[in-house]
């Protein structure tokens, strides 16, 4: 049994699957604002913020109610991070921090995916604990 589980949303309903039965465990709720980029499309907007964490959390609070949404609906509370940073490597460098990573198997547009390449992948490539990718 998993007591410490790490669940990445974007926003997309893979990664609302992800948040789903983690019975008796803590679970932390990360979402990434994508670092300032001119390949980031969105994530560029936030360069031109006064403040990017301020932006950030703002973006992110969607994200946070949505899953908190969620994890109510299963009698569950969740912590909640916000990463500023590349997607894959944000959750990687958390993921030491838990027994396991959760996340959904894409999120996003097809114009993220193409830039920011499959995260998922990366994550379960480089994640010093076990990822679990649910569809």
């Amino acid at each position: 049994m998993l007591s410490c589980v790490l669940v990445p949303m974007d926003g997309s309903e893979m990664s609302e699957h992800a948040l789903e039965n983690h019975p008796g465990a803590s679970v932390t709720v990360v979402t990434v604002v994508g670092e300032p980029s001119v390949m980031m499309g969105e994530a560029m907007s936030i360069a031109f913020e006064e403040v990017i964490e301020s932006a950030a959390k703002e973006r992110a609070e969607s994200v946070f109610d949505r899953a908190r949404e969620l994890a109510a609906d299963h009698d569950a509370e969740i912590d909640t991070a916000i990463a500023i940073d590349r997607p894959a490597r944000a959750i990687v460098r958390r993921a030491a921090d838990y027994d396991a990573v959760v996340m959904g198997s894409h999120g996003g547009d097809m114009i993220d995916r193409l830039f920011v390449g499959n995260v998922a992948d990366k994550v379960f490539e480089h994640s010093p604990v076990p990822v679990t990718v649910v569809r």
